[in-house]
């Protein structure tokens, strides 16, 4: 299938069709998951899936007020637990990286593979390792060094028994991931398109929580809800118009023309009115029962 042809699918029939009970999300900074992830997440948490977040850095280097690193590093660790409860995410772990010192060291790599290891995930939420040209922002050298060192932890060192032994001798066995969820991806990798809509609204009170990074609340606001209706109108236009007769849960009764939507002169709707929103994702099958591997 070519990206964002696929099936639109809800949180909740993602997890039902890959068998995801438990989800591990990692994010470079305070606030890079709830950009990239927000109303996936509210949507699993709903459907009933146990989402851990670990978040690398401090973000002590981030903001728009004059305050010294530790008490920046309080208040985003305070904005991240708020917003992560919101959305349904009652766990936080926080590394206390240095924000703009990221690396995808061993050190970060066996830290990686020690909470694959503990939590045992159906899946892993994480950044992109690849840089987007199309928009700088996505790859802060941070978010490329978290996604870099999750992938590299994937495999093979999650599932190999000799990587980081230290780990074993603690009783953290090595096991086989099975997939990774890729966020701040360059869009030609999309290969997931999710239908978020209804969560639009936890998504964007989960940034909200984020009050130190948003100097313009409503500006962000726009340009979050119009990102992900723009991803619902691109997958419309990448799968065409539904067969005659097709019956699909996820797909839109109808659409209509809104020439006065501020983002686009033309939005897609259900046949209620409603406006419709998508996150996409890069999905990677590290595991299958096809797959042959060794170290």
């Amino acid at each position: 299938m070519t990206p964002l042809t696929m099936p639109l699918k809800t949180p909740a029939e993602l997890a039902a069709d890959h068998g995801w009970t438990k989800v591990l999300a990692f994010g470079a900074h305070p606030d890079d998951l709830d950009f990239g992830a927000a109303a996936t997440v509210a949507g699993l948490t709903r459907a009933g899936v146990e989402v851990t977040y670990v978040v690398m850095t401090d973000g002590d280097a981030g903001g728009f007020e004059t305050e010294n690193q530790h008490t920046m590093t309080e208040r985003r660790h305070r904005e991240q637990r708020e917003a992560a409860a919101h959305l349904g995410v009652q766990d936080v772990e926080y590394w206390g990286e240095r924000d703009g010192y990221l690396e995808p060291s061993h050190a970060v790599m066996a830290n990686v593979v020690e909470a694959m290891r503990r939590h045992r995930p159906d899946a892993v939420f994480t950044m992109s390792p690849e840089r987007d040209w199309d928009r700088l922002q996505r790859s802060h050298p941070d978010h490329l060094a978290a996604g870099e060192a999750v992938v590299r932890a994937s495999y093979p060192a999650v599932e190999n028994p000799f990587a980081y032994p230290e780990l074993a001798a603690r009783g953290l066995e090595a096991f086989h991931l099975k997939w990774l969820v890729v966020y701040g991806h360059p869009a030609a990798r999309s290969n997931l398109a999710v239908d978020v809509t209804g969560f639009e609204q936890d998504k964007l009170a989960a940034l909200r929580f984020h009050a130190s990074q948003h100097p313009d609340v409503a500006a962000m606001e726009a340009f979050v809800l119009d990102g992900m209706e723009q991803l619902h109108r691109d997958w419309l236009a990448a799968a065409g118009p539904p067969a005659a007769g097709a019956v699909g849960s996820s797909r839109p009764a109808e659409t209509v023309s809104v020439p006065d939507h501020p983002a686009s002169t033309s939005t897609a709707v259900t046949a209620d009115g409603r406006r419709r929103f998508v996150e996409t994702f890069q999905l990677v099958s590290v595991n299958d029962p096809s797959t042959i591997s060794g170290f």
